[in-house]
């Protein structure tokens, strides 16, 4: 019988935003807007908080959340994952939520485990919506991806895809959203297999999938709500949901 995970791995160092999980946005830390979030979801069996810092783990425990310990040398969030489902032997399937998400949509997420449930030969799946605006294609910081007819991921780059050498109509440029459903056996593999040339060149980990040979279903979504990155896009988005009266 198949258990989906959901598993938001959540550090406390961070270059640009150090701390940043429990960052206070609205009277909350931002690692328990992004757990409520998850909680939402109405096809996952469980959602654990993947973390490598005692005062992550004591905020999760106070607001009522799971958590796990994990090692501080992890590079990814990939390896964090990987660690979890050691302990977690009954989980089939598990989504990668980003901690950093604290507005992500309980329904984007399920559609990633119905994508699952409905073809379980498939071994992973992502996100991606349409990009509002013209120019952020053209930004490196803003992944994009290409996809096929059947739905199915032909490459992510940094760089603007496809090139539009002319426009037909109907195509549409569509940004990558950092969330993952994985096959439980992926994950068992993943480090097994070999970082690939592009891999290395664009700095995106999902190619090693693709280089190898790995179908990535994608959920395409309406979703308006990216990560935050910076000090600065937290407090515009506290901002927002004051306006807004969220939460």
């Amino acid at each position: 019988m198949s258990k989906f995970l959901i598993v938001i791995p959540a550090r406390y160092g961070s270059t640009r935003f150090e701390g940043k999980p429990l960052h206070l946005i609205a009277g909350k830390p931002m690692i328990q807007w992004v757990w409520e979030q998850a909680s939402a979801c109405t096809l996952a069996d469980d959602v654990i908080i993947a973390t490598d810092d005692e005062r992550i783990a004591q905020v999760v425990t106070d607001f009522g959340g799971r958590f796990m310990m994990t090692s501080p040398e992890h590079a990814t969030g990939t390896d964090r994952l990987i660690e979890v489902i050691q302990q977690e032997t009954q989980a089939t399937h598990i989504i990668n939520v980003q901690g950093d998400e604290p507005l992500i949509e309980p329904e984007l997420i399920d559609s990633l485990i119905q994508i699952l449930k409905e073809q379980p030969e498939l071994a992973m799946v992502t996100a991606a919506t349409p990009f509002k605006l013209e120019e952020d294609i053209n930004d490196a910081n803003m992944v994009k991806v290409a996809i096929s007819q059947l739905g199915k991921a032909l490459y992510f780059s940094r760089s603007p895809i496809p090139f539009t050498q002319t426009s037909p109509e109907g195509l549409v440029h569509y940004r990558h959203l950092g969330i993952y459903g994985y096959q439980r056996e992926l994950l068992e593999q993943w480090n097994q297999l070999k970082p690939s040339l592009l891999e290395q060149a664009e700095q995106l980990e999902q190619l090693r999938a693709l280089d190898n040979g790995i179908d990535i279903a994608v959920s395409i979504t309406e979703s308006t709500h990216p990560g935050i990155d910076t000090l600065e896009q937290a407090q515009a988005l506290e901002e927002w949901i004051q306006a807004n009266h969220i939460g």
